[in-house]
């Protein structure tokens, strides 16, 4: 390792891990272990991914998640239900429409809604693993004032949203940036994602810290897969694959 990538590091994870997903996990899972030289990643786990797949009820998947969290991959809580079913006005609505495809379940919550769901997805989650939870994700890292409040006191250490990692109780930030992710959903959004994903491959490797997050649709997408695999190989060339509990000893 040089003494450069000793100051930086990267952040790596894989969102929506679930029963409903598990084939996609598995090569993603598969392909984020050959990049960063082992389990140097994070998963943000879905209680139950739209009502339809319900974690509580699948005994296999649960053993294969908690093999994945006694290797050291890192486990967050990624909302309950990952859908949102609110009603939003505003710049709310905005958000909803044109930033996520109905998964930003945590835009709309008031506060106790959104409370009851962290803590209930947490509770699970640490139930199945046998660990902590690393923290936790709004779906599509979109958050209302209701979860943001819900988020200081449901005991979760870290969270995430599209330019930051931050302490939930205390909001101090443990590291600025965007998110290097990609689209599936249309051929236009591939398209974009693809372009910001080679541009950020030439801009971001002087910043400090660089995350790469992928989802399990991406895998039905060659140009995408060959996409994360290059971007995954170029910054662990020049920052050290981490963890996010790491960012502790590492202040921005």
């Amino acid at each position: 390792m040089t003494e450069d990538m000793r100051d930086k590091r990267l952040l790596a994870s894989i969102h929506d891990v679930g029963p409903g997903s598990e084939r996609a996990i598995i090569h993603l899972a598969d392909l984020f272990e050959r990049r960063l030289g082992g389990p140097r990643f994070a998963m943000l786990v879905v209680p139950n991914h739209w009502g339809r797949h319900p974690l509580s009820e699948d005994r296999a998947f649960q053993r294969r998640l908690r093999r994945w969290a006694e290797s050291g991959i890192e486990m967050f809580v990624h909302g309950w239900y990952h859908r949102d079913e609110a009603r939003h006005r505003g710049a709310a609505r905005f958000k909803a429409r044109h930033m996520t495809a109905g998964e930003g379940e945590f835009l709309g919550l008031d506060e106790g809604t959104a409370f009851s769901r962290m803590r209930d997805g947490k509770s699970l989650i640490e139930d199945v693993i046998g660990l902590p939870a690393a923290g936790f994700v709004a779906p599509a890292w979109l958050y209302g004032e209701g979860a943001r409040s819900a988020l200081r006191r449901a005991g979760m250490p870290l969270a995430e949203d599209h330019w930051r990692v931050w302490t939930a109780g205390n909001d101090k930030v443990l590291a600025r940036g965007p998110v290097i992710t990609w689209a599936s959903r249309s051929a236009v959004r591939t398209a974009s994602s693809l372009a910001f994903a080679a541009m950020a491959r030439a801009v971001l490797p002087l910043t400090r810290t660089v995350r790469i997050a992928a989802h399990p649709g991406d895998v039905a997408k060659a140009s995408l897969l060959a996409s994360i695999d290059a971007t995954l190989t170029r910054f662990a060339a020049t920052h050290r694959p981490s963890r996010y509990r790491d960012l502790y000893d590492f202040m921005v």
